[in-house]
Formats: C-alpha cells, sequence, structure tokens
C-alpha cells in the first residue's frame, strides 16, 4: 500500500497573550510569522502560524491566543500533547544555551534517551518545549541577522504524547499514519511517521500517577499529520471511519483542508493537506505582514480588526 501521510504538518496550542506569543516565537526563538489570521471558529482570537520561509509542512507551531476570553488555564496530564520539540543543529546547542541566558530565558540539559541532547524550556504561556540537536536535519531555516543559518530552528522536531495506553495509540500511529517503531527509551516509544528524520517524529509516553489533561491556556491542543492532496485526504479518511474512530468532514482551513479525529487515548490528531500553502493569499515576501481573513469573514473586517489586540512584531 502507497504511503499517505507524508511527516508532521503542524501543532496548535492554546496561549495566553498575543504580543508575549509573538515576541517569544519570532523574537526570542527567530521564526517567522508566515501568517497572520484569526481563528476560524472564534474570529476574535487572533491565529499565528510559525515556521520557516514558506510554513513548510513540519515547520510549522500555530498559536490561538486567548487571553482574557474567557478560557481557564489548561492542566497538562494523561490524554494530551505535553511537549513539542524543535529541530537545531547538533552543533548550535551552546549558542542557543548562551541566547537564552543572556535573555533571561529559564531552561534545562537533558538527554532524550535516543542519543540526542536537549534543551528543555517553556514559553510564556507554559507551554513544555525542546530543542533537539540533530546532525541530520536538512531542512532549509528562516534565517535573522543574529540566529544564522547555522544555527536557526529547522522546524518542527516532533511532539510527546502522553497516555495511559500507549499500545493503543502507537496502533494507530502505525495502522493509519505510516508509522514504524523505531526505538523504545524507558517508558517511552518513539513512532516514525513515513521515516525517522526531524519533522516525523511521535513519542508516546506511559502515563503513570499523572491526572486527566484539561485543555486550557498554556496546553497544545491538537498535532497535525501532512498528506499530500484532497483525494488522499478522502481516502484515509474512509480508513479511520472503518477502523471505528469517529471523524469530521473535511473543513477549509484556506491554508489546508483538514480533518481531525480523536485517537483512543484521547489525543486530538488532525490530518492537512500540504496545498494550497501560505502562499494563497500572499506573496512569499509578504507572509506574516497583513491580518488575512478567509472570504467569508470579509465583510466583517473592520469590526473584527477593533475587536483583536494591536501587536507589533
Amino acid at each position: 500500500m502507497n504511503k499517505l501521510i507524508r511527516s508532521l504538518h503542524h501543532v496548535t496550542a492554546t496561549v495566553t497573550d498575543a504580543q508575549q506569543d509573538l515576541d517569544f516565537y519570532t523574537g526570542l526563538l527567530g521564526q517567522r510569522l508566515v501568517k497572520k489570521t484569526v481563528n476560524f471558529d472564534n474570529h476574535h482570537v487572533y491565529h499565528f502560524y510559525y515556521g520557516n520561509e514558506a510554513g513548510t509542512p513540519g515547520t510549522i507551531m500555530t498559536t490561538f491566543p486567548y487571553e482574557g476570553r474567557g478560557v481557564r488555564v489548561g492542566t497538562k496530564g494523561a490524554g494530551q500533547i505535553t511537549v513539542t520539540s524543535f529541530s537545531v543543529p547538533a552543533a548550535a546547542l551552546d549558542f542557543w544555551r548562551k541566547r537564552f541566558a543572556d535573555r533571561g530565558q529559564a531552561f534545562e540539559d537533558e538527554l532524550s534517551g535516543f542519543g540526542e541532547s536537549i534543551i528543555r524550556f517553556s514559553d510564556p504561556s507554559g507551554l513544555e518545549l525542546r530543542l533537539v540537536g540533530s546532525a541530520r536535519d536538512e531542512r532549509v531555516p528562516w534565517v535573522l541577522p543574529d540566529i544564522g543559518a547555522d544555527r536557526a530552528i529547522r522546524g518542527i522536531h516532533g511532539v510527546t504524547l502522553l497516555v495511559r495506553d500507549p499500545a493503543h495509540t502507537i496502533a494507530v500511529l502505525t495502522d493509519l499514519l505510516d508509522g514504524a517503531v523505531i526505538g523504545t527509551s524507558g517508558g517511552t516509544t518513539r513512532v516514525g511517521i513515513n521515516g525517522d528524520a526531524p519533522g516525523q517524529i511521535v513519542e508516546v509516553t506511559l502515563a503513570t500517577n499523572e491526572s486527566a489533561a484539561v485543555n486550557g491556556l498554556g496546553t497544545v491542543h491538537h498535532v497535525a499529520f501532512a498528506i499530500g492532496n484532497g483525494e488522499q485526504q478522502l481516502e484515509i479518511r474512509d480508513q479511520i471511519t472503518r477502523r471505528g474512530l469517529h471523524v469530521t468532514e473535511v473543513m477549509d482551513r484556506q491554508y489546508f483542508t483538514s480533518i481531525y479525529f480523536r485517537e483512543p487515548n484521547g489525543v486530538l490528531f488532525e490530518v492537512a493537506t500540504v496545498p494550497p500553502g501560505f502562499t494563497a493569499d500572499e506573496d512569499l515576501r509578504d507572509l506574516g505582514t497583513a491580518l488575512k481573513l478567509p472570504s467569508w469573514e470579509e465583510p466583517n473586517r473592520a469590526a473584527i480588526e477593533a475587536g483583536l489586540p494591536v501587536v507589533t512584531y
């Protein structure tokens, strides 16, 4: 059977303050803001997309800044993505340690359990993040004057899922999402999605005494997997349905189409198409410079802009 899933597509989290979020991901981490739009389910809230120059699938972190909108602080726990990891050149970890120390960003050094050195830290909303040193990530990064290509983040390395029954999650990853087990360490199983390179990694960790997760501020909402086109998306949707899992209809997200389902331990998965991409409504050089709205929201632009906080970046 031909493999349908290519890699990870993006990770989406619920965060607090919009300006702090922009400052952290574009300023400290040096990511490009590739799209500034709104949550299509709540146009009073921004939706920021961060990634490399074009927002290539597998490089994208997206956030919903919900502070002041009545959303509670979330609880990290079982049935949730608890860690998002970014890939950097292994030789660049000292650069990032110094950058974090100079800017007052707390961090800890760790080993991944799979032969990599990592830096663990948190964003302003409390999301748990890691920089994973890799010598084999060939993706072209977004660079800044103070973060050269030999040091910059390449994209998402992977995500860590905390679940009570890892076997069921691993079965979905391997049977439906073109994954294969590529390693185990302690209570964590590493699954490679259609390969084992950075951007294709899902780690499944056994929950022991952790309480059940509660979505909210400072938690990851879902992880998306990349698929080539809409026809393939319908094919995998049929496979998900045949497995007895509930899956949504195809949803238009403007820059890709999406389906969503929860794997047996409750983690929300999305399957998102690669096309049309973020240049659908902006030139490559202009990505992220203007508030972009879907066509059905354009009549409400004045009210939407008036209700969103003013941000600079």
